[in-house]
């Protein structure tokens, strides 16, 4: 039995970073994640890794709010610059 694809539920990916020392205000924003706070470099870290964790969801033919934390969380991993 051919299995129906999942419908996305609304879904929007938050980054808080919370090692900011140097008074700045951060905050980028895109259609299905925010990236707010954090020191200059961990803000351009999480915004990199949001970006492409989002390549890799469209490369999957996927929106957000159709994988499973479990698959979520494997793509994060795999964006993070190292």
């Amino acid at each position: 039995m051919k299995k129906k694809p999942q419908k996305a539920v609304p879904a929007t990916l938050l980054g808080l970073g919370l090692d900011n020392d140097d008074g700045h205000k951060r905050l980028t924003t895109a259609e299905e994640f925010a990236i707010v706070g954090g020191s200059a470099e961990t803000h351009e870290k999480m915004t990199e890794t949001a970006l492409k964790a989002f390549e890799e969801l469209k490369h999957r033919g996927k929106k957000l709010g159709q994988v499973e934390p479990e698959e979520l969380a494997e793509i994060l991993h795999k964006s993070t610059p190292r």
